[in-house]
């Protein structure tokens, strides 16, 4: 099969020189299977793979399928006149996939609203519901290497595509057979034509007041702001400026840049992989912290939609906080600050994925607020923000994931790593009033509500027989793993697949009112628990574990048995 469709590039009149001339110099057969014996599917965060020829990759002829199936699923759903807005990143052929995904959609006969430069996905969604469009599309692979480049689909809601309408937009996508089917229009002529506008600077300005609004102690900003010491650095991506607009603004006037990653580079040269999640992308800005000794020092990945932070600990070390730990801070700051202003209503929400910390619940008990759970991806956050909206039964007040991800405000339903940068001063600014750092206020919140850690098992399981090989493995796990994880019981087993709750403890079992998916879950008697899913992005399983210590020294002794255990599992399993 994947023979048939490499033969088929080679020959077909529509493919791409260069991309023909790629294939020919493949002498590799497992190369080749790789890249055509499937398609590029949508996971968790949409469309996504190694830039180059096939089927299997990033390149214009499978981005032009992807944008004619949605094209074909909009003409379809909506009538009169529809539009799209298009942003992209700072990655390698990102102008160039922006520039091919507007000459399809215009091509269809569906007007583009285009990002003129590089663009933050935040944004990008702000952007879809600011100009009334039907669906947005941002080209980004987020903080995968630079190899990597993908497509982003988003709904007239301003949030990722859900499962279902995926399933929909692929449908009429695999549909397509011949390359030749895709319409396309000369991007000099859309905009001559007026099919293609390029998107005016006012609709930044009003996403950055939006946020200056989200501000939660103004006077505490407007009076010590300029006292906070940040270094930030973009990583090479797209938010140096967004980012440094909005603390500029705000008052912050002592930010200092890293200036090696400063300007956008798809080769991401200073780092291996771009992601704030990764303690090596920080150490230009640790040689900078030796002169200027910052309060706060934090990086944004290439579309600026994920943010990690770097606190300095009792011991003088810098220290980058897990995405569980920020989320877990930013949450005990929204709602300390709401609940002192008297504006926090019976009504208010925290969203988090199944894998993010249950620690935080503890702090929405203390503040009478329900904390949510939704399956992994910000796609689901973002449509509980929607859902919410229309029927009014809940205020959302935050969302976070343990993956850096994190949004405050209903104007954009997607993580926003700008928001989340003025959150952070802000509140870091209110603990350095108080003669506390960040640390300091971490250590509290675990003298409150327990020591908990997480930690994230990464099995890479590249082609055809890795993925064949994370399906046995999961099927292991759903179908071995019934009472025991090394001498620990197992007292509930969550399956999202099936969406079945068992209780093994009172033998009783419950539907799980969310959308199904490949995931498993398994809670302890101790108190821990795991998660084991494919990766959504990533030829990858993870796995995802969480423990509750006695102290700072308990809690890793406690994850490092966890994961023996369950990486013995996995090694039977394989």
């Amino acid at each position: 099969m994947y023979k048939e469709k490499y033969r088929s590039w080679i020959t077909s009149d529509f493919i791409d020189v260069e991309l023909k001339k790629e294939l020919e110099e493949l002498v590799d057969e497992k190369e080749i299977e790789d890249r055509f014996y499937k398609n590029l599917e949508f996971g968790t965060g949409g469309l996504r793979g190694v830039i180059g020829a096939g089927t299997n990759r990033m390149n214009i002829h499978t981005i032009g399928k992807a944008t004619q199936g949605l094209a074909d699923y909009l003409n379809t759903k909506y009538k009169g006149d529809i539009s799209v807005s298009i942003a992209y990143d700072s990655r390698n052929m990102s102008k160039e996939f922006a520039k091919a995904t507007a000459e399809t959609l215009c091509g269809n006969g569906i007007y583009v609203n285009l990002f003129k430069n590089l663009t933050p996905t935040p944004i990008l969604s702000y952007a879809v519901r600011k100009l009334q469009s039907k669906a947005g599309i941002v080209i980004t692979a987020s903080h995968n290497p630079k190899e990597y480049n993908g497509y982003k689909v988003y709904g007239v809601d301003g949030g990722q595509v859900t499962d279902k309408v995926a399933k929909e937009i692929i449908s009429y996508a695999d549909m397509i057979r011949d390359f030749s089917k895709i319409k396309t229009m000369d991007i000099n002529k859309a905009e001559e034509s007026g099919m293609l506008k390029f998107i005016e600077d006012d609709l930044f300005l009003s996403y950055i007041l939006k946020i200056k609004n989200l501000t939660m102690r103004k006077n505490l900003v407007a009076e010590h702001a300029p006292n906070l010491r940040v270094i930030y650095t973009p990583i090479h991506g797209s938010g140096n400026i967004p980012v440094r607009r909005i603390l500029k603004e705000l008052g912050y006037t002592n930010v200092s840049v890293v200036a090696k990653q400063e300007q956008p580079d798809g080769d991401f040269p200073t780092v291996r992989y771009p992601n704030p999640e990764e303690s090596k992308v920080f150490e230009l800005a640790l040689e900078m912290a030796k002169d200027i000794n910052p309060d706060i020092i934090f990086g944004t990945d290439p579309d600026c939609d994920r943010i990690g932070a770097v606190v300095k600990d009792k011991n003088g070390n810098y220290k980058v906080l897990t995405g569980n730990q920020t989320g877990v801070l930013l949450s005990n700051y929204i709602l300390m600050s709401l609940s002192e202003a008297n504006k926090l209503t019976p009504k208010g929400v925290i969203i988090k994925t199944i894998v993010t910390t249950d620690m935080v619940l503890g702090i929405g008990k203390k503040y009478n607020v329900e904390v949510l759970d939704v399956l992994t991806g910000f796609k689901y956050i973002g449509e509980k923000v929607k859902e919410f909206e229309e029927t009014g039964e809940k205020d959302f007040l935050f969302g976070f994931e343990e993956s850096f991800g994190y949004l405050a405000g209903d104007f954009v339903r997607d993580k926003d790593a700008v928001i989340a940068a003025m959150l952070i001063c802000e509140m870091t600014l209110y603990y350095k009033n108080m003669g506390l750092s960040l640390y300091d206020a971490l250590m509290d919140l675990y003298e409150q509500y327990g020591y908990y850690e997480e930690d994230l098992i990464s099995i890479e399981m590249e082609g055809k027989d890795g993925t064949e090989k994370i399906n046995n493995t999961l099927e292991y796990f759903r179908d071995s793993i019934v009472d025991l994880v090394g001498t620990t019981k197992i007292i509930k087993k969550i399956d999202y697949k099936t969406g079945c709750c068992k209780d093994l403890v009172m033998n009783e079992e419950t539907i799980i009112k969310l959308p199904r998916s490949n995931v498993l879950k398994f809670l302890l008697e101790d108190g821990s628990w795991f998660v084991v899913r494919p990766s959504g992005t990533e030829p990858k399983m993870k796995i995802y574990l969480s423990v509750k210590g006695n102290s700072l020294e308990d809690a890793p002794k406690k994850m490092l048995k966890l994961k023996e255990k369950v990486m013995g599992i996995v090694k039977k399993s394989i």
